[in-house]
Protein backbone atom coordinates (compact mmCIF):
# COMPACT_ATOMS: atom_id res chain seq x y z
CA UNK A 1 0.00 0.00 0.00
CA UNK A 2 1.17 3.50 -1.17
CA UNK A 3 1.27 5.04 2.55
CA UNK A 4 2.71 8.69 0.93
CA UNK A 5 -0.59 9.49 0.30
CA UNK A 6 -2.33 8.99 3.43
CA UNK A 7 -1.49 12.58 4.61
CA UNK A 8 -3.43 14.09 1.42
CA UNK A 9 -6.05 16.07 1.74
CA UNK A 10 -8.02 13.67 -0.89
CA UNK A 11 -7.05 10.28 -1.38
CA UNK A 12 -10.13 8.89 -3.00
CA UNK A 13 -13.83 10.13 -3.60
CA UNK A 14 -16.48 7.70 -4.53
CA UNK A 15 -20.09 7.02 -4.35
CA UNK A 16 -22.11 8.09 -1.36
CA UNK A 17 -24.21 4.85 -0.74
CA UNK A 18 -26.40 7.40 1.34
CA UNK A 19 -26.49 9.50 -1.52
CA UNK A 20 -30.07 10.52 -3.20
CA UNK A 21 -30.92 12.90 -5.99
CA UNK A 22 -28.42 11.91 -8.88
CA UNK A 23 -30.77 9.81 -11.11
CA UNK A 24 -28.69 7.91 -13.38
CA UNK A 25 -30.36 7.96 -16.65
CA UNK A 26 -30.17 12.33 -16.21
CA UNK A 27 -27.28 14.46 -16.73
CA UNK A 28 -24.91 14.71 -15.33
CA UNK A 29 -24.64 11.14 -14.50
CA UNK A 30 -24.66 10.63 -18.07
CA UNK A 31 -21.83 11.65 -18.78
CA UNK A 32 -19.48 8.83 -19.79
CA UNK A 33 -16.62 10.78 -17.06
CA UNK A 34 -19.23 11.15 -14.87
CA UNK A 35 -20.45 7.50 -14.53
CA UNK A 36 -17.36 6.29 -14.53
CA UNK A 37 -16.18 8.79 -11.43
CA UNK A 38 -19.95 7.68 -9.54
CA UNK A 39 -19.43 3.96 -10.94
CA UNK A 40 -15.49 3.16 -10.22
CA UNK A 41 -14.44 6.02 -7.68
CA UNK A 42 -11.25 8.09 -8.43
CA UNK A 43 -7.83 7.88 -6.32
CA UNK A 44 -5.84 10.80 -6.25
CA UNK A 45 -2.24 11.35 -5.62
CA UNK A 46 -0.30 14.84 -5.41
CA UNK A 47 -2.09 16.03 -8.46
CA UNK A 48 -4.17 15.21 -10.93
CA UNK A 49 -4.60 16.64 -14.24
CA UNK A 50 -8.05 16.45 -16.18
CA UNK A 51 -7.63 17.24 -20.16
CA UNK A 52 -10.56 17.46 -22.72
CA UNK A 53 -12.65 19.20 -24.90
CA UNK A 54 -15.43 21.17 -24.12
CA UNK A 55 -18.41 19.70 -23.16
CA UNK A 56 -16.42 16.48 -22.13
CA UNK A 57 -17.20 16.53 -18.52
CA UNK A 58 -14.08 17.88 -16.95
CA UNK A 59 -15.30 20.91 -14.93
CA UNK A 60 -18.10 19.00 -13.94
CA UNK A 61 -15.60 15.97 -12.37
CA UNK A 62 -13.68 18.89 -10.80
CA UNK A 63 -16.46 20.72 -9.20
CA UNK A 64 -18.16 17.75 -7.97
CA UNK A 65 -14.71 16.98 -6.05
CA UNK A 66 -14.37 20.33 -4.98
CA UNK A 67 -17.80 20.33 -3.47
CA UNK A 68 -17.08 16.79 -1.91
CA UNK A 69 -14.60 18.25 -0.04
CA UNK A 70 -16.15 21.49 1.58
CA UNK A 71 -15.31 23.87 -1.46
CA UNK A 72 -18.07 26.28 -3.11
CA UNK A 73 -17.95 24.86 -6.63
CA UNK A 74 -18.14 28.74 -8.03
CA UNK A 75 -14.66 28.66 -6.60
CA UNK A 76 -13.45 30.00 -2.73
CA UNK A 77 -11.56 28.47 0.29
CA UNK A 78 -13.31 25.92 2.28
CA UNK A 79 -15.41 27.51 4.81
CA UNK A 80 -17.30 30.40 2.63
CA UNK A 81 -19.93 27.55 0.83
CA UNK A 82 -22.75 28.99 1.53
CA UNK A 83 -22.41 32.50 2.00
CA UNK A 84 -24.43 33.79 -0.91
CA UNK A 85 -28.03 33.10 -1.22
CA UNK A 86 -28.29 31.51 -3.94
CA UNK A 87 -25.53 28.84 -3.19
CA UNK A 88 -27.47 25.74 -4.26
CA UNK A 89 -25.63 21.84 -3.60
CA UNK A 90 -23.25 20.55 -6.06
CA UNK A 91 -25.38 17.34 -7.93
CA UNK A 92 -22.36 15.33 -8.25
CA UNK A 93 -20.65 16.69 -5.85
CA UNK A 94 -23.47 15.74 -2.99
CA UNK A 95 -23.56 12.46 -4.51
CA UNK A 96 -19.31 11.53 -3.42
CA UNK A 97 -18.12 11.06 -0.01
CA UNK A 98 -14.47 11.98 0.44
CA UNK A 99 -11.79 9.23 2.16
CA UNK A 100 -8.89 11.73 3.47
CA UNK A 101 -5.55 10.82 4.31
CA UNK A 102 -4.63 10.00 7.98
CA UNK A 103 -3.95 13.58 9.80
CA UNK A 104 -4.79 15.69 6.75
CA UNK A 105 -6.86 18.84 6.75
CA UNK A 106 -9.89 20.41 5.44
CA UNK A 107 -8.06 23.76 3.77
CA UNK A 108 -8.68 24.23 0.50
CA UNK A 109 -9.27 26.81 -2.22
CA UNK A 110 -10.88 26.39 -5.65
CA UNK A 111 -10.54 29.30 -8.27
CA UNK A 112 -12.33 29.01 -11.62
CA UNK A 113 -11.66 32.18 -14.76
CA UNK A 114 -15.26 32.44 -15.05
CA UNK A 115 -15.98 33.18 -11.36
CA UNK A 116 -13.04 34.84 -10.17
CA UNK A 117 -14.35 37.86 -9.65
CA UNK A 118 -16.83 36.35 -7.34
CA UNK A 119 -13.89 35.87 -5.45
CA UNK A 120 -12.22 38.74 -5.59
CA UNK A 121 -15.54 39.95 -4.14
CA UNK A 122 -15.17 37.62 -0.94
CA UNK A 123 -11.61 37.69 -0.03
CA UNK A 124 -11.35 41.85 -1.04
CA UNK A 125 -10.00 43.56 1.67
CA UNK A 126 -8.97 40.85 3.94
CA UNK A 127 -5.64 40.90 5.78
CA UNK A 128 -4.35 38.34 3.71
CA UNK A 129 -5.47 39.91 0.40
CA UNK A 130 -5.23 44.05 0.70
CA UNK A 131 -4.70 44.00 -3.41
CA UNK A 132 -7.77 46.15 -4.72
CA UNK A 133 -8.04 42.99 -7.64
CA UNK A 134 -11.04 44.93 -9.57
CA UNK A 135 -8.34 47.47 -10.51
CA UNK A 136 -6.40 45.03 -12.52
CA UNK A 137 -6.65 43.35 -15.81
CA UNK A 138 -7.59 39.91 -15.78
CA UNK A 139 -4.59 38.22 -16.08
CA UNK A 140 -2.93 40.61 -13.41
CA UNK A 141 -5.73 40.18 -10.67
CA UNK A 142 -5.37 36.30 -11.80
CA UNK A 143 -1.41 36.40 -10.80
CA UNK A 144 -1.92 38.53 -7.78
CA UNK A 145 -4.29 35.89 -6.57
CA UNK A 146 -2.19 33.39 -7.14
CA UNK A 147 0.92 34.92 -5.37
CA UNK A 148 -1.02 35.24 -2.06
CA UNK A 149 -0.08 33.11 0.52
CA UNK A 150 -3.79 30.83 -0.04
CA UNK A 151 -1.58 28.67 -1.96
CA UNK A 152 1.25 28.38 0.61
CA UNK A 153 1.33 25.31 2.86
CA UNK A 154 -0.99 21.88 3.53
CA UNK A 155 -4.46 21.99 1.77
CA UNK A 156 -6.45 21.42 -1.40
CA UNK A 157 -6.04 23.29 -4.29
CA UNK A 158 -8.44 22.67 -7.54
CA UNK A 159 -8.22 25.13 -10.45
CA UNK A 160 -10.85 24.99 -13.59
CA UNK A 161 -9.36 26.21 -16.54
CA UNK A 162 -7.00 28.77 -15.03
CA UNK A 163 -4.98 29.38 -18.45
CA UNK A 164 -8.05 31.52 -19.83
CA UNK A 165 -6.40 34.48 -18.15
CA UNK A 166 -2.82 34.09 -18.23
CA UNK A 167 -0.16 34.17 -20.89
CA UNK A 168 2.40 32.21 -22.02
CA UNK A 169 4.84 33.09 -19.38
CA UNK A 170 2.42 33.87 -16.58
CA UNK A 171 1.50 30.00 -17.25
CA UNK A 172 4.75 29.26 -17.01
CA UNK A 173 4.74 31.12 -13.68
CA UNK A 174 2.04 29.13 -12.10
CA UNK A 175 3.39 25.69 -12.90
CA UNK A 176 6.41 26.44 -11.11
CA UNK A 177 4.24 27.44 -8.42
CA UNK A 178 2.43 24.58 -8.65
CA UNK A 179 5.21 22.44 -8.54
CA UNK A 180 6.20 23.63 -5.44
CA UNK A 181 3.01 23.17 -3.57
CA UNK A 182 3.16 19.49 -4.77
CA UNK A 183 6.65 18.82 -3.74
CA UNK A 184 5.64 19.93 0.13
CA UNK A 185 4.19 16.76 0.07
CA UNK A 186 1.19 17.85 2.44
CA UNK A 187 -0.64 20.01 -0.70
CA UNK A 188 -2.66 18.52 -3.42
CA UNK A 189 -3.84 19.71 -6.88
CA UNK A 190 -6.57 19.02 -8.90
CA UNK A 191 -6.55 20.59 -12.47
CA UNK A 192 -8.42 20.97 -15.11
CA UNK A 193 -6.83 22.48 -18.35
CA UNK A 194 -6.62 22.88 -21.92
CA UNK A 195 -3.08 24.39 -21.85
CA UNK A 196 -0.41 22.00 -22.76
CA UNK A 197 1.91 23.88 -20.86
CA UNK A 198 -0.25 23.30 -17.53
CA UNK A 199 -0.79 19.41 -18.23
CA UNK A 200 2.91 19.11 -18.14
CA UNK A 201 2.71 19.48 -14.19
CA UNK A 202 5.95 17.36 -12.95
CA UNK A 203 4.74 14.22 -11.46
CA UNK A 204 1.06 14.43 -12.23
CA UNK A 205 -1.59 12.29 -13.05
CA UNK A 206 -3.13 12.89 -16.36
CA UNK A 207 -6.43 12.25 -17.25
CA UNK A 208 -7.74 12.52 -20.80
CA UNK A 209 -11.50 13.34 -20.23
CA UNK A 210 -13.83 12.05 -23.27
CA UNK A 211 -16.65 9.46 -24.51
CA UNK A 212 -14.78 6.67 -22.72
CA UNK A 213 -14.64 8.30 -19.75
CA UNK A 214 -11.15 9.12 -17.82
CA UNK A 215 -8.44 7.24 -18.66
CA UNK A 216 -4.55 8.00 -17.68
CA UNK A 217 -2.77 9.15 -20.76
CA UNK A 218 0.87 10.16 -20.83
CA UNK A 219 1.49 13.72 -21.42
CA UNK A 220 3.12 13.24 -24.67
CA UNK A 221 0.22 11.03 -25.64
CA UNK A 222 -2.72 13.42 -25.57
CA UNK A 223 -4.39 15.48 -28.46
CA UNK A 224 -4.04 18.36 -27.32
CA UNK A 225 -0.29 18.42 -26.99
CA UNK A 226 -0.37 16.26 -30.50
CA UNK A 227 -2.90 19.08 -31.83
CA UNK A 228 -0.46 22.26 -30.39
CA UNK A 229 2.49 20.89 -32.10
CA UNK A 230 0.93 20.12 -35.59
CA UNK A 231 -0.57 23.90 -35.49
CA UNK A 232 2.66 25.42 -34.33
CA UNK A 233 4.49 23.53 -37.14
CA UNK A 234 2.15 24.77 -39.71
CA UNK A 235 -0.54 26.86 -39.07
CA UNK A 236 -1.92 27.31 -42.53
CA UNK A 237 -2.33 23.08 -42.98
CA UNK A 238 -5.37 24.30 -39.98
CA UNK A 239 -6.12 27.87 -41.50
CA UNK A 240 -7.40 26.06 -44.81
CA UNK A 241 -9.48 24.12 -43.14
CA UNK A 242 -11.82 26.71 -41.31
Amino acid sequence: MDTTRWGLPVRRVELDPRAQGLHPDAWPATVPAVAQLLRDGLDLGPATVLVGEDGAGKSTVLEGVAWAHGLDSRGGSAGTRGMAVDDEPDPVGRALRVLRGHGAGRWGFFLRAETMHQVFDTVAGSRDDPEDFHAMSHGEAFTALLGTQRYEGPGFYCFDEPESALSFTSQLALLAQLTDVVATGTAQVLLATHSPVLAALPGARVLLVDGDGLTETRWDDLPLVAHWRAFLDDPQRYLRHL
